[in-house]
């Protein structure tokens, strides 16, 4: 009897333990994904992935102007169901539609995705290339890229997300995480309704599960570099309006210029308005009782030395076609003070005539497009709230604040599972990535940092490109510069960092 016992034993051994080597096997199978075959597939897809991106810049959606919304809403949710995406659906705000979509992999984790879908305002005028037909160009010193508004921002990185998803599927691999998608159509007037998609209880549930959210993007510089931010500085848009009927005082219509000997003027109204709001230099916000931005942190200045010592200076100026930093401060100094300080921006002037040659009259009406961004420790209401208080008591209550859009900051942890599976996805690819404290443009991931989601959020994706918000937009598909991934190489790099996030 001793000796049958040890047989089964044995045997009940031998058979736990095969299943047990079956099991792990599988496990290391679906950890170690075929990346061969799937840059394989990358490569053969690439002339139909880049149509695929030439096809969507063909359609603006630009809120500002109440341009293709809807359609570009259901644009989206095409890509979404092409990209494997089981669930799509658009939802309706007090506003632009919105997508939500998920992807169910049958995966041990889920991610978020934020996209948006519209893109800035273009004056064709302006561009050296049609800004709808995302030409292929080539850039000196950058290589091949495609000129188009949305190449960077943010169609190309997003698309670029997409065709990893086409990629994965078509080599027969499994997708390692699964994806819960949100795109608005209304971030750049400053996502007045993302709430309304987040909140809603069924994106809220499916987003409550998720390790954090995401938005793709081309995040190496013209030489390589690449930061992993850690957050973005809120905004606030607005419009100030000074009119002769609010005012009281000036014409109800346009008048002639002479008749300034005894009118007032509502322009001039608006400039010794605005003046008030900033130092005289214009680079220090003065508006009473606005809430105050806390002293940069040790750990912010570290993460500005660390990065300003990788970052020519020469080539940023060149870029941006600027000689010089405020209050000519050295390179670290400027950097400083672009991660920490809230800022008073005059985007545009309008008033009067602004046609060829001159117009002699005296406007009714002028109005300033102002953006206001915020940093940690500021609250997108507290800054309007201050705005108005400061106007009224400088007796300029009666100029208009009317604000189209805007959202807190947001911050999110080095240590978090989202952001350190950003660092070993880089490192891993044999990049040297350093942290940087906060974007200093906006993008509304306060929606997911806060309560009651309180996930962690960021930014994620190889590649380069520029002119975001301005003519000949932007992005490099094949780079001169081997250290730049050109647009197969960033769809490759959020392969890899799905893969590091299902882990």
């Amino acid at each position: 009897m001793p000796h049958a016992r040890a047989v089964r034993l044995s045997r009940w051994t031998l058979a736990s333990a095969l299943t047990l080597a079956m099991a792990a096997s599988a496990a290391a199978s679906a950890a170690e994904p075929d990346l061969a075959a799937i840059r394989d597939q990358v490569t053969r897809q690439h002339d139909v992935s880049i149509k695929r991106l030439q096809d969507w810049i063909a359609l603006p959606s630009i809120a500002a102007e109440n341009l293709n919304s809807r359609q570009g809403a259901e644009y989206m949710a095409r890509l979404a169901r092409e990209a494997g995406f089981q669930k799509v659906e658009i939802l309706d705000t007090d506003g632009k539609p919105g997508v939500f979509a998920t992807l169910d992999a049958g995966a041990a984790k889920t991610v978020g995705l934020y996209f948006m879908y519209d893109v800035k305002q273009y004056d064709p005028a302006e561009w050296t290339s049609p800004p709808l037909e995302a030409r292929l160009v080539d850039k000196p010193g950058l290589g091949k890229v495609m000129v188009g508004r949305g190449a960077v921002n943010q169609k190309g990185p997003e698309s670029a997300l997409l065709a990893a998803l086409h990629a994965i599927r078509d080599a027969h691999e499994k997708v390692p995480v699964n994806l819960v998608l949100v795109a608005e159509g209304e971030e750049e007037i400053g996502s007045p309704h993302i709430a309304q998609l987040v909140h809603r209880p069924e994106v809220a549930a499916a987003l409550r599960d998720t390790v954090g959210v995401f938005m793709p993007a081309a995040s190496q510089d013209a030489e390589g570099a690449v930061q992993v931010s850690l957050g973005a500085k809120g905004v606030v848009e607005l419009e100030l309006v000074a009119s002769g009927e609010k005012w009281g005082r000036g014409p109800a219509k346009d008048v002639h210029s002479s008749l300034k000997a005894m009118v007032d003027s509502p322009a001039w109204r608006l400039v010794k308005a605005l003046n008030t709001l900033v130092s005289e230099d214009g680079n220090t916000v003065t508006i009473d009782g606005y809430p105050k931005a806390p002293a940069i942190s040790a750990g912010d200045k570290a993460m500005v030395a660390v990065a300003a010592a990788r970052r020519n200076e020469e080539r940023v100026k060149a870029q941006l076609g600027v000689k010089h930093w405020i209050d000519d401060l050295a390179w670290q100094q400027a950097n400083e003070r672009l991660v920490s300080q809230p800022t008073v921006n005059i985007e545009g002037l309008v008033g009067g005539y602004t046609g060829p040659g001159g117009k002699t009259v005296l406007p009714h009406r002028a109005v300033a497009k102002i953006d206001m961004r915020l940093v940690p420790g500021m609250k997108k209401d507290d800054a309007v709230a201050a705005l108005k208080s400061h106007l009224a008591k400088r007796g300029y209550g009666d100029i208009e604040v009317n604000v189209s859009g805007g959202y807190d900051p947001t911050q999110t942890a080095a240590d978090a599972p989202l952001v350190q599976a950003q660092m070993a996805t880089l490192k891993r690819l044999g990049l040297d990535p350093f942290f940087w404290p906060r974007n200093a443009g906006s993008y509304p991931g306060f929606v997911f940092t806060d309560k009651p989601l309180s996930l962690a959020s960021g930014h994620f994706g190889l590649g380069h490109g520029g002119g975001a918000h301005a003519p000949d937009e932007f992005l490099v598909i094949e780079p001169s510069n081997p250290k730049v991934q050109g647009y197969d190489g960033a769809v490759m790099s959020f392969v890899e960092y799905l893969y590091e996030l299902g882990k």
